[in-house]
């Protein structure tokens, strides 16, 4: 998917091209987790679909839950569907930053293949 060291930069519409699948594939990967959060706090918890959603979105932003939990295993789905989030939070990071991040690296290396030639 990306360049190899010994090639050239990439162009940046290259570049732009590639963050915008990251970040597609980022919102996609959200939205599946966000269903299973929703689905889970309707059926497991008895919540109405609006009250899932929320929910649902304020565990996976990291925001903590809003209403009282009414039964043992709405409680276990909430702390199972926490560590879950925390993992889709890393992966997204990882997804989005994975271009910007290589882009910078391979920028450095080239700089200092220049660098190098200059001393020859």
């Amino acid at each position: 998917m990306f360049e190899q060291k010994h090639e050239k930069l990439a162009p940046f519409s290259v570049f732009i091209r590639r963050l915008s699948l990251s970040i597609l594939i980022a919102f996609a990967l959200i939205t599946i987790a966000l269903a299973i959060g929703i689905a889970g706090y309707h059926f497991i918890a008895g919540f109405g679909f609006i009250d899932s959603l929320l929910e649902a979105s304020m565990i996976l932003g990291g925001m903590g839950p809003v209403n009282q939990l009414p039964n043992n295993g709405a409680k276990i789905f909430a702390s199972a569907y926490a560590l879950f989030s925390g993992l889709v939070f890393i992966a997204v990071l990882g997804i989005v930053l994975a271009p910007i991040t290589h882009r910078m690296l391979h920028k450095f290396h080239i700089a200092e293949e220049d660098l190098d030639s200059n001393r020859d």
